[in-house]
């Protein structure tokens, strides 16, 4: 059985605005196997970016590692979003429209794993993640053209 730590991040600049997700995948050892940093565009909150992330990163899995691997692997998503971590938890009501969709698309994609647990952690534990959004948001400011 293999276990994977996820770290996910999610970020909009405005809040609704630019949004970027970073995604950190890391083996038993805490070592980086994988890391992803990508733009999902604009009018976007830091709650749909943060769901974008998960969903990414669960996506991603099974892409890089394949189905049957899934199906043998605990993952462990890590994300410093209380909301998140607590809405899968089942410890608050999704009552929102758009992250009810969100929720139940990650349900979909653990059913693919032997087991998905999140945790809450600290902002400064998920610098990386943290960081890639950033990466992401600002390569996207970067290539604005005024014509």
């Amino acid at each position: 059985m293999k276990e994977i730590v996820i770290y996910t991040d999610g970020g909009s600049r405005g809040n609704p605005g630019k949004a970027a997700i970073g995604v950190v995948f890391c083996n038993e050892k805490g070592e980086v196997i994988k890391k992803f940093g990508e733009y999902l565009g604009d009018h976007l909150t830091n709650n749909d970016a943060e769901y974008a992330a998960v969903i990414f990163a669960l996506k991603k899995f099974k892409a890089l590692f394949g189905k049957a691997m899934a199906e043998h692997s605990q993952v462990e998503i890590r994300s410093d979003s209380e909301l998140l971590v607590k809405q899968m938890n089942g410890k608050y009501k999704v009552e929102n429209e758009k992250i009810q969709k969100f929720f139940m698309e990650i349900w979909n994609l653990k059913i693919d794993f032997k087991e998905v647990k999140f945790k809450a952690i600290p902002r400064e534990k998920n610098k990386e993640a943290d960081a890639l959004v950033n990466q992401a948001l600002d390569a996207e400011a970067s290539s604005q053209k005024l014509f």
